[in-house]
């Protein structure tokens, strides 16, 4: 794909990430979204100038590198899908006994992951609360293998029985499966594989709930 056609993509999903044409403008430094529009739609270019302010934006580092080559990337204009709001895609950066977290961009190709506004509205959910994580390891198979998807929602860090959540585990991230026993929460595999990945007891000081899961997606069947 030539790079002007790729920018021009990149920069509409930006839009969307930021809530429009209007509030990207305007942190690029524009009045309002005209320009914005005008880019995407080919009428005016997209500098060097405008990468660089756009990739200084939070979480945006990279935002317009080049995808793999031979690897087909097809459109969504979300203007004609207003209905549809993109999850942003990163990797956890954490510290050890820390609450907070930070995000890392993560530029590893795959397929972006939307979901319809009436959907997050009936569950409650909030799109900037919402973060894709691409899950590492065996640990949580079969049920989630190596490379899966999954979508936390950073504003449920209450444990609930049964529930994944992404955990801060000594400023490490993993995902495990929260169980309630003898009075006592436990973060557990769902890999039958005791012996190689132990259940463990949850202890305050060292586990820190960042997000509970609340989709994945999959290439497995």
């Amino acid at each position: 794909m030539e790079t002007k056609e790729w920018r021009k993509q990149r920069l509409q999903a930006l839009a969307a990430k930021f809530g429009g044409h209007a509030a990207l403008g305007r942190l690029l430094g524009y009045r309002d979204g005209a320009f914005v529009g005008q880019m995407i739609k080919g009428s005016r270019p997209i500098t060097e100038k405008t990468v660089a302010t756009a990739e200084a934006l939070p979480d945006c580092a990279g935002w317009f590198d080049a995808p793999d080559q031979g690897r087909r990337v097809i459109p969504v204009d979300l203007n004609e899908h207003p209905d549809l709001i993109s999850v942003r895609r990163g990797k956890l950066k954490l510290q050890a006994g820390i609450a907070g977290f930070a995000v890392e961009v993560d530029n590893t190709p795959g397929s972006p992951i939307f979901f319809r506004a009436d959907w997050l509205q009936e569950r409650g959910y909030k799109p900037y609360s919402l973060l894709a994580l691409r899950v590492t390891g065996k640990s949580m198979e079969p049920r989630l293998f190596d490379g899966d998807v999954v979508v936390i929602n950073t504003d449920l860090t209450e444990p609930k029985d049964g529930e994944v959540y992404a955990i801060n585990y000594e400023g490490e991230p993993m995902i495990k499966r929260l169980v309630r026993d003898e009075g006592a929460w436990w973060m557990a595999s769902d890999n039958p594989d005791k012996t190689s990945f132990p259940t463990k007891k949850w202890v305050d000081r060292n586990s820190i709930l960042v997000g509970r899961v609340i989709h994945r997606q999959s290439e497995h069947i």
